[in-house]
């Protein structure tokens, strides 16, 4: 079957086809020419590149293509979506429309506006469900006493912050939130936390929004994140099981377990 992948940044679309073209599907790529990297191109059967407010190219490329389903996978960063972005006609009236200037607003609207062309767009997930975390420890390490207390309390943060759909990670030492997710990503929080602790043990807990819409904004994990936390003292990482993408899933909990890190998924 012949299926569309809107790509943005990072490794999740090259995973995303690889997996898809395994099960021997064709993909179709649109590829987001701020984001998305040069090997999408590589790995696609049909590979189209358009800018973040191309929406009527895009519409235009998968119904020539006689695609009626599509995923959405890779980093857009948010920054880029409210700054960077130079919409057509079709977009401008998308954006005019929206209540609410939000991400979840506006990738939900062109979702709206691609299925009233004929277009469905379906979960981010959908061609890598082995590659969601699992309940309980992923890697080798489980939590310590005190780093399940700070998950916990970390999860009561995160759904709150998550339900304003503000971020997806906090930053917690010693049930107490050092720092919170906004439009900088998980990364930069981990590293802003680590300078306002002096050191201290830190565990970062990641969560999808209490309604999340997966198909698209799934909370993602890679290797670089295991690196980052490493270099800062995080030594758990808390995400939300059957939720959390688990990006190049060998590589990080291969680093994560040389790290000690704690890998832990909870439901």
């Amino acid at each position: 079957m012949k299926y569309g992948l809107i790509a943005g940044g990072g490794r999740f679309p090259l995973m995303a086809l690889e997996s898809a073209r395994a099960d021997g599907h064709q993909m179709v790529v649109a590829a987001i020419r701020e984001e998305a990297l040069p090997e999408v191109e590589q790995a696609a059967d049909e590979c189209h590149w358009i800018s973040l407010g191309d929406l009527s190219k895009l519409i235009r490329i998968f119904r020539d293509a006689g695609v009626s389903q599509a995923v959405m996978a890779g980093r857009v960063q948010h920054t880029k979506i409210f700054s960077a972005i130079r919409p057509d006609w079709r977009l401008l009236k998308v954006l005019t429309a929206l209540r609410r200037k939000n991400t979840d607003s506006l990738i939900g609207a062109v979702a709206q506006v691609l299925a009233d062309e004929g277009i469905e767009l379906l979960d981010s997930t959908f061609f890598l469900q082995p590659y969601l975390a699992k309940p309980g420890a992923n890697g080798k390490r489980k939590p310590s006493k005190d780093d399940l207390a700070d998950i916990e309390y970390g999860r009561e943060v995160a759904t709150a912050v998550a339900g304003f759909d503000i971020g997806q990670s906090v930053a917690i030492c010693e049930r107490a939130c050092v720092a919170v997710e906004a439009m900088e990503g998980t990364d930069a929080v981990i590293l802003r936390a680590a300078e306002l602790v002096n050191g201290r043990r830190l565990t970062i807990v990641k969560r999808a929004k209490p309604k999340q819409d997966m198909r698209f904004d799934v909370p993602v994990i890679g290797p670089t994140t295991i690196r980052k936390m490493s270099r800062s003292n995080a030594r758990t990482l808390a995400v939300e099981a059957h939720r959390t993408l688990l990006i190049d899933r060998d590589e990080l909990l291969e680093e994560a377990d040389r790290e000690g890190v704690a890998v832990w998924g909870f439901e």
